[in-house]
This record gives structure tokens, sequence and C-alpha cells, in this order.
């Protein structure tokens, strides 16, 4: 934001300073207590200088006064829920709230509001008014298609605007700072930014999984640009969906985290425990959260042990089998409509339903590394910490034993330690072969000499 632009806070102001004003007026008119003006539409929404986070996101997606108001009231609860006290004032004749507000209660105490008070707000009682604003409040329209406004769901046969109307947690962030901060972790958003201190140089892959890798770099560094292009435009989908497989420790979810470092993304590993459930329809639900919070926020989502959520369908032999297919319908769905980079990491790919590997770009492997690459790592691996000793041969431990990466730094750990709490001055080739021994036991894998 140039020194000339306007702060947030001040353009944040600003609007709250509209929305009380008509917040003070609608009660007016309901009551009929000498309403300064005959409408809403006499109160203009100030206008909204270039540079803000607000003002780029409301000129952005082209919203209309209606959904700028509706946007405006879920602010308020977070910078001014004071203005909504007015709703909270007691029908006398039936002793209770007026039903025509809409709101609930929060754990505060504040006035917090459902989809029932923006269209109060905006229409008062008049059916022809209300009709005519309910577009504010639809799923298709501008604002709630922006995902940076919610109408929560209701129950079994509630009317659909008594669900809370609700500012999602990174734009609330956003509006007020002017970036968008890591969403909390939570039952909406189970899933946590994963990140690395490596560098590629640190990385020792075949070539045909840097092969792989690069596509997808490429993706990232390029994609927008293609996607710019107007006959390239009309034929490629915006998202991008990668499957890495090979087994454990072969240094998948360090790829991942290096691709966003490499292009300034967040990459965000979802937690599947969080999102499978037994229950129908809820895993729907939990992975419908996630995709909601990462469109168009430029994330990679990572998908650890994915087998859980993209595994193979079942034959058809119950009710429940129909229900689990239609799971996989759905979330063939909405990978395909997702905007974002969608990483998959499994240990088999023939557990993935091929349905999903027909609509990855890019499928790679990350296999064990050969002797080659083994001896590799294990020099950079030994590079830090404390010496090797004379006669530790990493040529003949690469040769004898095929461990991943991620088994060769639990090596590393082991060794480190014994010898530092022995007071050893370096590491022993003994010490190296009794922490891969242990490695290979953690696999179930006994040696007897």
């Amino acid at each position: 934001m140039s020194p000339s632009s306007p702060s947030h806070a001040a353009v944040l102001a600003a609007e709250l300073h509209w929305l009380q004003q008509l917040i003070d007026l609608r009660l007016r008119l309901f009551f009929e207590v000498e309403p300064s003006f005959a409408s809403l539409a006499e109160l203009p929404p100030p206008p909204l200088p270039p540079g803000s986070a607000y003002a780029d996101f409301v000129t952005s997606h082209a919203l209309s006064t209606p959904e700028r108001t509706v946007l405006a009231l879920t602010l308020a609860p977070h910078l001014r829920p004071e203005m909504l006290d007015g709703f909270f004032a007691h029908n006398t004749t039936y002793n209770k709230r007026f039903t025509e507000f809409g709101g609930w209660t929060g754990r505060s105490g504040n006035f917090l509001p459902t989809g029932e008070t923006a269209l109060f707000l905006l229409a008062g009682a008049d059916v022809a008014a209300r009709i005519a604003q309910a577009p504010a409040l639809a799923p298709e329209g501008a604002l709630l298609r922006s995902r940076a406004v919610r109408l929560e769901p209701v129950g079994k046969d509630e009317p659909l605007l008594s669900g809370g109307l609700c500012l999602a947690e990174d734009y609330a962030a956003y509006f007020t700072t002017g970036t968008f901060g890591a969403p909390p972790y939570n039952e909406r958003f189970p899933a946590k930014i994963v990140a690395t201190t490596h560098e590629w140089a640190d990385l020792v892959h075949d070539p045909y999984t840097l092969q792989g890798v690069t596509e997808i770099q490429s993706w990232l560094e390029h994609g927008a640009a293609l996607l710019r292009d107007t006959d390239l435009g009309r034929w490629l989908k915006p998202g991008y969906r990668a499957l890495f497989y090979g087994p454990p420790g072969t240094g998948k979810t360090v790829t991942a985290a290096l691709l966003g470092k490499s292009t300034g993304r967040d990459v965000y590993r979802v937690d599947l425990s969080m999102i499978v459930s037994k229950y129908i329809g809820e895993t729907e639900k939990n992975l419908a959260a996630v995709f909601d919070q990462a469109e168009d926020k430029d994330w990679i989502l990572f998908f650890d042990e994915a087998d859980a959520l993209f595994g193979k369908r079942v034959e058809t032999a119950s009710a429940n089998d129909r229900f689990a297919n239609q799971e996989v319908a759905y979330l063939l769905q909405r990978i395909e409509d997702h905007r974002g980079v969608i990483i998959l990491a499994s240990n088999l790919k023939d557990n993935i339903d091929k349905a999903f590997l027909r609509r990855f770009q890019t499928v790679v492997y990350f296999p064990v590394p050969g002797e080659a690459l083994r001896h590799t790592l294990w020099q950079r691996a030994f590079a830090s910490g404390l010496p090797l000793a004379a006669d530790v041969d990493l040529a003949r431990i690469a040769q004898k034993w095929e461990l991943a990466g991620g088994s060769m730094i639990n090596v590393i750990r082991y060794c480190n330690l014994k010898a530092r709490a022995a007071g050893a001055s370096a590491i022993q080739q003994p010490e190296i072969e009794a922490g891969i021994r242990r490695e290979l036991q953690k696999e179930g894998i006994l040696l007897t000499h």
C-alpha cells in the first residue's frame, strides 16, 4: 500500500458508519419513530478509494449495494459489535425478541446476525422488497460465491435464512491487515502449514522423479500466464492435480513443501482423520469446508496417505456401498473444479481409484534410492554433526542396506545422540549399523546378524 493509499482502518470505519446509519434508519422505519429518510436507498454507500483490501475486494467482485450491505453486516461483530445491540429490542406483546430481526446470541452475549437479519435490514417487512433483495444472499451470488461470507446450514425443514451469517476467519484478517493469515486449525479447516528448512540441493532424487517434480514447478511458475492466453485458456482448466507415490520416507512431504517454498505458496497438509467420517454425507461436508477455504488462495493442498479418502470404489452390494461410491463421485467433482494445486500422496499407486488417476496431470514415483543415491544421501547427511571415525565406510553401508531418506535421518539422529551421550568425539561404524538395524526392526524386518 502506497503512502497516499487509505488505511484499512479508515476504509472500514467509513463502511461501518454507513452500516450504522442503515441499521438506525431501518429500526426507525420499523418502529415508526421519526425516520429521517423514507428508504435506505437515500443512504448511498461511501466511495471506496482503491488501495485497501476491503475496497479492492468489493471492486474486484463487483458487489452490488445490497451485497455490500450484507458484507458490512458480517464485519460488524468483529469490529463494532455494539452496532447490533438495537436488534435485541424486546417485543412486549409476546414477551420475546422480535422474530423479524433474526439473529442469535453468541457465548459472549453479543448479537450475531443470520440471513434473516440481513434480509430485514435490506427490505424490512415488505414481502415484495424481500423477494427483490433475496439475490444478495443467494449461493450463486457474487458475495457468497466469493466464500468471504458464508450462510451456515440449518436443521431439517428450517428456513434457509435462519442460518448464521458469518465472515470467514481469513477474510476478517485480510480486510483488517491486508494479508491472509493462516486459518486456525479446527473442524472447519483441518489442515496445517507444511514448511521445510531444506533447499532443492538437499534432495536426492532419480531423474524420473525430478522430471515429474519439475513439471509441477513449471505449472506453479507459468500456469497463470498460460491461462491468460486467449486460445489456451479455452482448453485448460485452472487447477492442477498431482500424485506422489512410493514407500514412506522417500521425500514426498518434503518435496511438496519445497514446491511451495520455491514458488512463494503456502502448503497445507490436510488431516484426513478429521475429514473422513462414517456418517453419510459428513465426509463431503468436511472436504467442502477445506476446498471452500482454499478457493482462490493460491495454496497447495497436500493430502498425505490419501488412500483413506481417494481409494478404490467398492462393488455396490449394499446401500452403504452406494453411498460410498457417491462420495467418491463427489470428491472427483470437487477435485476437478478446484482452481488451485492439489497433491495426493500414497504408498501405492494401485490403492488410488483409477477415476482419480485419469484426472492427474502428473504422477510421480518416489522409489527407495538406489545404491549410488544412497551413498550421496549418507555423505550429505553426515556432513553435519559429529565427524565420522576413520574406519566408517559409507559406500559399503549404501551397498548393504536399502533405506529411504527418512530412515537415514533417523539413523543420523540416533548415532549423534549415542555418541554425544557417551562423550565420544566421532561416530563409529557399529553405531551406524545399530541405528540401521533399529530402523529395519520398525518395519518388521528382523536381523540375525
